[in-house]
C-alpha cells in the first residue's frame, strides 16, 4: 500500500521510545516518506485530535512508540482522520500494541509492501444532556505535575440535537467511558439504562462502559469479563456498587447505555479513555453507544490475544491439572483444519507462520 506520510506519537519519557523514533524517521527519509511528530503538549496547551492531525500534515499512518497509553493517543488521532495506526510495544502490561521495538523497521517495510492485515476495532461515542466542561478549580488541581488537559469535547454539528436526545459530542473512545464520584466520602448515584430501559439505580464509586478492546483495562480491574477484541458489544461494569447485584452486563452493539446522575447524588466526573473530560451535576446524563467509524489497526499476522492474556496476566495452570500430565491440543495444529472447521479462527500450522516462504 502507499504510505505518503507518517505521524509519530512518542512516549518522550522512555529512552527506548526516543531511539525507536529516530529509526522511524530514518526509514521515512530513506523511502521519501513524509514524517511529522505529533506533540500534544506543544505550546503549553492540549489540542483536539483534529488540530493535532492537521498540524502533522494529515498522515495516513500513525505510529505509536510506547505502551497502551501512547497507543490510545495515537488511536484517537487515527480515528479522527481515518488513518491506519501501528503500535510499537514499549509498555509493561499492554494488550494494544503490536510490534516489538526491535522489529519496527521490518514492520514499516511490511506496511509499505502491503504485507499486513487491517483489524477493525469498535469505538464508542456519546451524547450528553449538556456540553462537557471541567470546572476551572478542578483543572488547576489536575494540571499539577501532569501538563495541560485535553480541551472540552466539541459538539458534532452534523448531528441533530434535541431536548430528549441531548447534544452529540465529538468523542471517540477505544477503551471506555467512565462516570465516577468526585467526593471521596460519598458514592455517586446513577440510573443505568440499557437500550432505553432502566436496568437499575446504582450507588457506586464509578460506572463504566467499555468496548471489547477495553475489557482488559479498567473494566477488568473492576471485575468485568475478558472479551475478545474481535467481538462486538458494550460492556457495562459497576465499580464497588453498594448493592447485591454487582455483575457486568454485555449489551449488543446497537443497544446504547445511558447513565443519569440522580437528583440527590453528588457531582460525577466523566473520563474518556482515562482522560477527565467533564463534570456532571444531578439531573445530567450521558448516553454511550457504538461509533459509526472504526479504528483501523495494523496487524502483521494473526493476533494471539489469548496467548497474550496468559502472558500479561501471569496465568498459571492448576496443580491438579498438571498432575494429570501435559495438556494435549484440542486438534492437531500441524495439519490443515478439516472442512467443517475451515471457517474458524484456528492456530496456524508451524510452517504457515509469518516469514515462511
Amino acid at each position: 500500500m502507499t504510505v505518503d506520510r507518517v505521524g509519530l506519537v512518542v512516549h518522550g519519557g522512555r529512552a527506548e521510545a526516543v531511539l525507536a523514533a529516530r529509526a522511524v524517521r530514518a526509514w521515512c527519509a530513506e523511502n521519501a516518506v513524509g514524517c511529522a511528530d505529533i506533540d500534544v503538549w506543544q505550546e503549553g496547551s492540549r489540542h483536539s485530535a483534529l488540530e493535532e492531525v492537521e498540524a502533522a500534515g494529515d498522515p495516513d499512518l500513525i505510529v505509536t512508540l510506547g505502551g497502551d497509553g501512547t497507543f490510545l493517543r495515537g488511536a484517537r488521532l487515527a480515528a479522527e482522520h481515518d488513518a491506519l495506526v501501528l503500535g510499537v510495544d514499549l509498555g509493561r502490561l499492554g494488550f494494544l500494541t503490536e510490534v516489538p521495538v526491535r522489529e519496527v523497521h521490518s514492520a514499516l517495510e511490511a506496511v509499505r509492501d502491503g504485507r499486513i492485515t487491517v483489524e477493525s476495532r469498535m469505538l464508542l461515542t456519546m451524547r450528553a444532556s449538556c456540553r462537557l466542561e471541567v470546572p476551572a478549580q478542578m483543572e488547576a488541581l489536575l494540571r499539577y505535575g501532569r501538563g495541560p488537559m485535553l480541551p472540552p469535547p466539541r459538539v458534532r454539528g452534523e448531528c441533530e440535537s434535541g431536548n430528549e436526545w441531548g447534544v452529540a459530542l465529538n468523542v471517540i473512545a477505544l477503551n471506555d467511558v467512565v462516570l465516577e464520584k468526585l467526593a471521596r466520602d460519598r458514592q455517586v448515584s446513577v440510573g443505568v439504562y440499557l437500550a432505553g430501559r432502566l436496568l437499575a439505580c446504582y450507588s457506586a464509586d464509578a460506572l463504566l462502559v467499555a468496548t471489547p478492546t477495553g475489557s482488559t483495562a479498567y473494566s477488568f480491574a473492576a471485575g468485568g469479563p475478558v472479551v475478545s477484541p474481535r467481538a462486538e458489544g458494550l460492556v457495562f461494569t459497576p465499580v464497588a456498587p453498594h448493592m447485591v447485584f454487582n455483575r457486568s452486563v454485555v449489551a449488543a452493539p446497537d443497544e446504547p447505555v445511558a447513565l443519569r446522575v440522580l437528583a440527590r447524588s453528588g457531582q460525577a466526573a466523566v473520563s474518556i479513555d482515562g482522560q477527565l473530560r467533564g463534570v456532571l451535576s444531578p439531573g445530567d446524563w450521558i448516553g454511550v453507544y457504538a461509533a459509526p467509524r472504526r479504528l483501523k489497526a495494523v496487524r502483521l499476522g494473526p493476533m494471539d490475544f489469548y496467548g497474550r492474556l496468559r502472558e500479561r496476566m501471569n496465568l498459571t495452570d492448576a496443580p491438579a491439572a498438571l498432575a494429570d500430565g501435559e495438556a494435549a491440543p484440542l486438534w492437531p495444529v500441524t495439519t490443515p483444519p478439516p472442512a467443517d472447521l475451515a471457517h474458524l479462527a484456528l492456530p496456524l500450522a508451524p510452517d504457515d507462520g509469518p516469514g515462511h516462504p
